[in-house]
């Protein structure tokens, strides 16, 4: 699958917060969304994840448009925002039976990617009641309940303990083997290692990025 960001813009107000976003990926890669707060990392994904609308630009999967298609946005895109998209009053097993059906649930939590992702060992407590790492976790399975091909992930293992990011890096490394794609917005040491590609958004461009590793040299650029 080729993926493709074509000049994408988004002016709030008469400020143009993304200016001429353009980036190629593939299938079975990983996208580094880099940058410093405020850059426009998490309009970017909300853009991509039709949550918020482009003031131009497309977002082509194998030459459609993923902005003008919400049938093809709904079949290849899962988000996962910075926040909890979660109902605090359920359990786990309850915010998933939106996405799932009882017998393919069932099946994800014994051997599946809410396995991987060890939802299966919290599944009936309500969120209201979750780690921090739990609710994330927890989000991706939700998100990638209907097996997108596409993945979008805002800061994921922010301020998460060694042991989630462990799981979720565990996960992200299983989808891309699996050959999903994934744009990944990350302040991360060792989510920059997932990335195959890089970029760094900075006064609304995204600008390509070699990282070897520097991660001062890495932040100088923002």
């Amino acid at each position: 699958m080729k993926i493709e960001l074509k000049h994408i813009s988004k002016n709030y107000n008469r400020r143009n917060v993304l200016k001429d976003v353009s980036v190629t990926a593939e299938s079975g890669s990983c996208i580094g969304v880099l940058g410093g707060n405020g850059c426009g990392k998490s309009t970017l994904l909300a853009i991509m994840a039709g949550i918020r609308k482009a003031s131009s630009g497309s977002f082509l999967c194998d030459g459609r448009d993923v902005l003008t298609d919400r049938a093809l946005r709904s079949s290849v895109i899962g988000y996962v925002p910075q926040g909890t998209p979660l109902i605090e009053e359920l359990s786990a097993r309850d915010n998933l039976l939106i996405f799932y059906k009882k017998r393919e649930l069932e099946r994800e939590l014994e051997r599946g990617t809410l396995k991987l992702l060890g939802v299966d060992e919290y599944i009936d407590v309500p969120v209201r009641k979750m780690s921090g790492g739990m609710k994330k976790r927890l989000s991706i399975g939700c998100a990638v309940a209907n097996h997108p091909k596409i993945l979008l992930l805002d800061e994921p293992s922010a301020a998460l303990d060694l042991i989630c990011k462990q799981s979720i890096n565990g996960y992200l490394r299983a989808y891309k083997r699996n050959g999903g794609a994934i744009f990944l917005a990350t302040h991360d040491e060792e989510e920059l290692k997932l990335c195959d590609k890089w970029y760094i958004l900075k006064n609304g461009i995204a600008s390509e990025y070699d990282y070897d590793g520097n991660v001062e040299r890495l932040i100088a650029r923002f």
